[in-house]
């Protein structure tokens, strides 16, 4: 198999026993389908969803129904949204990506056809060194109410108390209602499979104790603000970037 690209002398493309060929401006290089596989697999970006069904399928292997189901039953529904149409997307790009691979088709009845994967040598480093670079490594993660809070200062002070009251004991009873879970789950697995559910309360805990203290911080008046006067700032400011463009 062959790959087309422009010359490009000291670059390394990362192709194990490459041969290239002059062809004009262009060089033709010989590869193997090994290292066209190798390269797909090394530039996808593993989502929560295919690194959920490589962790599935590294216990067994199995057909998206049990995928599906399993996730219902472990609950995983809670960091995942359970579209079919999500996880067919994330099984598609395993397979052309050599990270997992077809291993029968049966069919039960009337019903239609199932297939099997299992999880390929490839696929079982790979997601073991994704699964350990997103838990060292921290990452922004987008949030609404991040977004929300930048634009708090939209609310006048008097506004914005009651719903940051609203928030705080929702939040409580969110972490009531999780940590219950969490307990009554323990019963029955492993804390370790829990440990999710725990991050997670731990966060709920974490925006609780700062929204608490925003809202201490406005009833004493340590943090205040003149709806009035930032919009009539805002607007200069907008009017003198609008000038400064003419």
């Amino acid at each position: 198999m062959a790959i087309i690209g422009k010359s490009a002398p000291g670059v390394d493309r990362g192709l194990p026993e490459v041969v290239p060929r002059h062809f004009g401006t262009m060089l033709l290089f010989n590869v193997s389908s090994y290292d066209i596989v190798h390269l797909n697999y090394m530039n996808i970006e593993l989502g929560i969803w295919e690194i959920s069904v490589l962790a599935l399928l590294r216990e067994a292997p199995m057909h998206p129904y049990q995928m599906q189901t399993l996730l219902r039953l472990r609950h995983k529904d809670e960091i995942l949204a359970l579209k079919r149409g999500s996880l067919y997307h994330a099984i598609g790009r395993l397979v052309k990506a050599d990270l997992i691979a077809a291993k029968s088709t049966s069919r039960d009845g009337r019903r239609p056809e199932r297939t099997t994967y299992s999880i390929t040598p490839v696929g079982r480093k790979e997601f073991s060194r994704v699964l350990r670079q997103i838990i060292a490594t921290p990452r922004r993660e987008s949030s609404e109410f991040m977004a929300a809070m930048s634009f708090l200062v939209h609310l006048t002070p008097a506004e914005a108390l009651p719903r940051l009251e609203e928030r705080a004991h929702r939040l409580e009873s969110e972490i009531a209602l999780r940590g219950a879970g969490v307990s009554a789950a323990l019963e029955h697995v492993l804390r370790i499979n829990l440990v999710e559910s725990e991050y997670l309360i731990a966060m709920l805990k974490a925006e609780l104790a700062w929204v608490r203290g925003l809202m201490d911080e406005i009833l004493t008046g340590k943090l205040s603000w003149d709806l009035k006067s930032v919009l009539k700032g805002a607007r200069i400011s907008a009017q003198s970037a609008g000038r400064a463009k003419e």
